[in-house]
Formats: C-alpha cells, sequence, structure tokens
C-alpha cells in the first residue's frame, strides 16, 4: 500500500514537490493535517514539504513541534525566519517545478516560500493532485467518517423530541449542537441549519426567532467533526398535519434520493445521480424546485471536490464519500430536503447515516 504522500505525488505528474503552507485561522490548509496525521495542534504558519520520492519534511515552531513527533515526517523545527530559510532551502534544493494548494494558500505565502528558498523554481496549481489523492479515503479515514455520522444519526433520531409549539429556530439548533458534543463530536462540520415554515424554502437558511407553528415542517441540515472527519445529514419532518403539496413533495424527494443512491458505484459518472434524481422531481409537480447539486465530497472538509451535479464530469470511485441530498424548495410554503452522508463500494454504496427516513408527523 502506498502512503499517503506517495499517492499524492503520483497523482502529481512533472512535479518535483508540493509545498502545503498552513496559514492562519480560517484558511487552515486540511492537506497538511491529511498528510501528517498529527494527533492534535493547530499549525498555524507551518509547513509541509512532499518530494517526488513521498518523502516528507514537516516545518514547524516550537510551539507545535511536540504534536508534530505524534505524526508523519521528518520534523524539522524552526525558531525564526533564519532557521525556517535554512530548512526550506534543504527541502526544495534541486527542484525546479514546485506545486502549491491554490485553494488554500495565499499569493503572499507562496511569494515569501519563493523568496525564502532562494530558487526561481516554478509554481504550479497542485489543486487537482490534491484533490483526487484525499477522494479516496482509507480505512482509518471511514473509520473516523462512521463514527462522525453515528453521531449525528443519533441526534436525527431525537429530533423529533425536541419539537414543541413555540420553540425557535435557534433554541433548536443549539440543542442538536450540544447534544452532538455530548455524544463525542469534536465540533461542528459547518453551522446547524434550523428552518421552520416558509424559511425551510432557503436551502442555505441560518436559524432565527422564527418558532414552531402546527402545520410547519421542520428542516434540520447539520453534522459533526470526529477525529477530524465531517459527517452531513439532513432529516425533515412536519410538526402537526401539512400542507398536502409539503407531504407530496415528501414523497417526492424521498424516490428522488433512492434513484440517486442507485447511480452510485465504483466507475460511475457522477453526474449519473443528480440526473437520475432530478427525472423523478422534474417529472412531477414540482419541476424546477431542485435548485442545487444532488451531492458533493466529504471529508475533513463538508465539501470537498467531488461534484455530484448534471454537468460533473468526474468519476465515482470505491472509497469516495459522498452526500445524497435531493431537495423541493416552494418559495412562502416550505421546503423538503433528505441526505445522508455515503459510501461508494466496489459493488454500490453504503449509508454511513442512519435515520428514519419515512414521512414523519409529530
Amino acid at each position: 500500500m502506498q502512503s499517503r504522500t506517495e499517492r499524492l505525488m503520483s497523482n502529481a505528474p512533472g512535479m518535483d514537490a508540493i509545498v502545503i503552507a498552513n496559514s492562519e485561522e480560517p484558511v487552515l490548509d486540511s492537506t497538511f493535517f491529511y498528510l501528517v496525521e498529527p494527533s492534535g495542534g493547530v499549525f498555524e504558519g507551518c509547513y509541509a514539504v512532499v518530494r517526488r520520492d513521498g518523502s516528507m519534511d514537516v516545518l514547524v515552531n516550537a510551539l507545535e513541534e511536540e504534536s508534530a513527533r505524534t505524526g508523519k515526517g521528518d520534523v524539522k523545527t524552526f525558531h525564526g525566519r533564519d532557521e525556517l530559510q535554512t530548512h526550506l532551502r534543504e527541502a526544495l534544493s534541486g527542484c525546479s517545478r514546485v506545486g502549491f494548494n491554490y485553494a488554500a494558500a495565499s499569493y503572499g505565502s507562496v511569494t515569501e516560500i519563493r523568496k525564502l528558498a532562494g530558487t526561481e523554481f516554478e509554481v504550479v496549481d497542485a489543486r487537482k493532485a490534491i484533490a483526487d489523492t484525499v477522494a479516496v479515503k482509507d480505512e482509518r479515514e471511514v473509520a473516523a467518517t462512521r463514527e462522525a455520522c453515528r453521531i449525528t444519526s443519533t441526534v436525527a433520531k431525537e429530533i423529533p423530541d425536541y419539537l414543541a409549539e413555540g420553540v425557535s429556530e435557534r433554541e433548536a439548533a443549539v440543542r442538536v449542537d450540544m447534544r452532538q458534543r455530548e455524544l463525542g463530536g469534536d465540533k461542528n462540520s459547518f453551522d446547524t441549519i434550523a428552518a421552520f415554515g416558509p424559511n425551510s424554502s432557503m436551502p442555505h437558511y441560518l436559524p432565527r426567532d422564527y418558532r414552531l407553528r402546527r402545520g410547519d415542517v421542520a428542516l434540520f441540515d447539520f453534522g459533526t467533526v470526529y477525529g477530524r472527519y465531517c459527517s452531513d445529514l439532513t432529516r425533515t419532518v412536519f410538526y402537526g398535519e401539512p400542507p398536502a403539496e409539503l407531504k407530496r413533495a415528501y414523497e417526492i424527494v424521498l424516490q428522488a434520493q433512492q434513484a440517486g443512491l442507485d447511480e452510485y458505484h465504483e466507475g460511475a459518472q457522477a453526474n449519473a445521480a443528480d440526473l437520475a434524481a432530478r427525472r423523478v422531481i422534474d417529472g412531477s409537480e414540482f419541476k424546477g424546485k431542485f435548485i442545487h447539486s444532488f451531492g458533493h465530497g466529504i471529508g475533513m472538509t463538508v465539501h470537498q471536490p467531488i461534484h455530484v451535479s448534471s454537468n460533473s464530469k468526474q468519476i465515482l470511485h470505491a472509497g469516495n464519500i459522498v452526500s445524497a441530498e435531493p431537495g423541493v424548495y416552494i418559495s412562502g410554503v416550505g421546503g423538503i430536503r433528505i441526505e445522508d452522508t455515503v459510501l461508494i463500494t466496489e459493488d454500490g454504496c453504503e449509508r454511513l447515516t442512519s435515520y428514519p427516513h419515512e414521512l414523519t408527523i409529530v
């Protein structure tokens, strides 16, 4: 089995090295933690330099030295700019084409590294090499994601118990967040969405002071992080008898999710799941109401660059972890979304999240 650094460089033809520059909050590069695998630490202003043969120097300040030594790579500590310069020059000696993560590295950090390295190497975009590497999860990554999903699924099953007339969206969201933490989650994957009534027609709504009323839909989209890996789940329930239109929308979205899941397997075109789900929704009275893609990659960040959309050109591979989240959104009435975190396997897929998917009226 290749190491993570070896897999990265096998996906980076023509590059002599890749530098992962871990900047400052909130733009920390999860690739650093993926490659180094430390047990803790923040590593602001630290660097991982991976060379063609898969060897890696981990350049850290004294604050992070002990944490760095719990992970992978040859740890080299610097106490100031001069020592950092020495380590970078050694690490990049003889390199003429050096990759950077254009999605995370700032122009300033790339310029500074070139200056410190003292060589005029060509700067290369390493985004695709990084994306292709982190997209296929190993056993440790799957295990961490599975635990994150277990925590989130437990909370999803409890959601009907959180609902009562007059509870606010903010209050319900806080309850979800606290329970995930109580069950062992490290932090949220993203800001929890709790959207009641007509507010649920906005896919990226943030909780406000709206209070739950009889007949409202209650949509919750949330996830936790465990061992640096994310879960992502949406559960939609009804508080009291909802409008017939929303009950029908729920059944259509449930059918659409299954149609998409049927297209998830090794070697599948990534757009197939989106197109299958879209055919179900657009073949109903809710044509045009599915306004986002069917899914996205999930890993150390809740959105990784696997695009399960109708225009995606990507291919799915066993070990990919993706969402499955069709929805129908009716302005002024409400929205329905059903979402799971899913592992792609050789012969199909496995839902890592688990909660009652049938229409639920509280």
